[in-house]
């Protein structure tokens, strides 16, 4: 089972975020660069997630929506910067309800006896940015992402 931590910092324009799985980091990171999974496990539970652009490389753009339950649909997009591999991912974030306010994310995965930490450093514009996103309810999206996400690991780890 996995333990999220989110850590924003007063005073620092960022959030970090730690989770562990029991699963082998090629598996966790193939999670996380297979749209098919993907859309399986990030975000709330309740939403229905659609990408619409996914090329996880050097340049590649991405773009997904989600839509709740009261038929909102909300538009995130963002664009990765080198290739992504199993030691980590690097790309920009942004919702496109608050156009031009991008974080800068990367992701890094390490395996440790067949289990993967999963460190999240996202890196906002300013204070204000961050404040935001903390105050926008990311919190839960992550924490039921990151339970979609241990189920859908222990599911492929059985196969």
């Amino acid at each position: 089972m996995s333990k999220v931590q989110i850590t924003a910092e007063p005073g620092m324009p960022h959030i970090v975020i730690t989770q562990e799985f029991d699963a082998p980091r090629e598996l966790v990171f193939r999670a996380y660069t297979d749209p098919d999974l993907l859309v399986r496990w990030l975000g709330p539970r309740e939403q229905k997630m659609t990408i619409d652009r996914f090329e996880p490389r050097d340049g590649g753009r991405w773009r997904y929506t989600s839509v709740g339950p009261d038929g909102v649909e909300h538009g995130f997009r963002g664009v990765f910067h080198g290739d992504p591999t199993v030691d980590g991912i690097l790309q920009t974030f942004e919702y496109e309800g608050m156009p031009g306010h991008v974080s800068l994310e990367k992701t890094v995965f390490e395996e440790h006896d067949g289990r993967t930490l999963v460190r999240g450093l996202a890196v906002y514009q300013s204070l204000e940015d961050r404040d935001g996103m903390v105050a926008s309810g990311m919190e839960s999206g992550v924490r039921d992402g990151d339970e979609r996400l241990t189920e859908l690991l222990a599911e492929l780890v059985s196969r």
